[in-house]
């Protein structure tokens, strides 16, 4: 008995681009594109329309970088509010920061648009079956950083460093958020991660580290615990 295709949703602020994965995938006997969105946006909204129909995609293909709301975003509210939808990136970028928060936010596969078409179905195919594929330069670091785990302030990537500059000198989150022009939630998430991988309980002890380290002065008046 053959298979049902693949419902997929292209998510992209670049008409050419969607226009050119439909084109590509609907050549497929295997799937069939059941929506576009321009935005994270735009694809949770049409995702709630769907999911009241019955009617989700199976994976939806999503970009990160986005007007309205960003695909490290897009991804934990999808991956949460319809957890049978797989998420399968595919951007431009491939810093680590990047595929990290990615793939924390619950993404199954990474891959960049230098991607072949092959490559971009047998990445949804996978992740309708629910398992993963990533970009070989991207599994390549991935496996690097596990075998060679770095440690303190070799840990933290460049936008992790400059959120605990930043907390040290006393910005909230949203505050972060706006000089990063990032989200609020992104930057809890930045925040969290440089906590995490310098060990560190609060912003205050982050504070403190980044003065040991010299990355900020310290403060006339000191840091205090409270």
């Amino acid at each position: 008995m053959s298979r049902e295709p693949v419902r997929v949703m292209i998510v992209d602020d670049h008409t050419v681009v969607r226009r050119g994965v439909r084109a590509y995938l609907e050549a497929l006997d295997d799937m069939t594109v059941a929506a576009e969105a321009a935005d994270g946006q735009d694809a949770l909204d049409q995702l709630a329309a769907m999911a009241a129909h019955g009617t989700l995609p199976d994976v939806i293909l999503l970009d990160l970088l986005m007007p309205r709301m960003d695909g490290v975003t897009a991804v934990s509210l999808i991956t949460s509010r319809h957890p049978a939808v797989r998420v399968v990136i595919l951007t431009s970028f491939g810093e680590m920061e990047r595929v990290h928060a990615a793939l924390a936010g619950g993404a199954v596969g990474y891959l960049l648009k230098d991607a072949g078409p092959a490559e971009v179905a047998t990445a949804i195919q996978l992740a309708a079956r629910d398992r993963t594929y990533l970009d070989p330069a991207i599994a390549r670091r991935l496996t690097r950083e596990i075998s060679a785990p770095p440690s303190g302030l070799n840990a933290l990537t460049a936008r992790e460093r400059a959120v605990l500059i930043l907390v040290a000198q006393g910005r909230s989150n949203q505050e972060i958020a706006d000089e990063l022009v990032i989200s609020e939630r992104t930057a809890r998430t930045h925040v969290s991660h440089m906590l995490r991988k310098l060990q560190l309980n609060s912003r205050t002890q982050a504070a403190l580290v980044a003065v040991r380290e010299g990355l900020v002065p310290p403060p006339a008046e000191g840091i205090t615990s409270s």
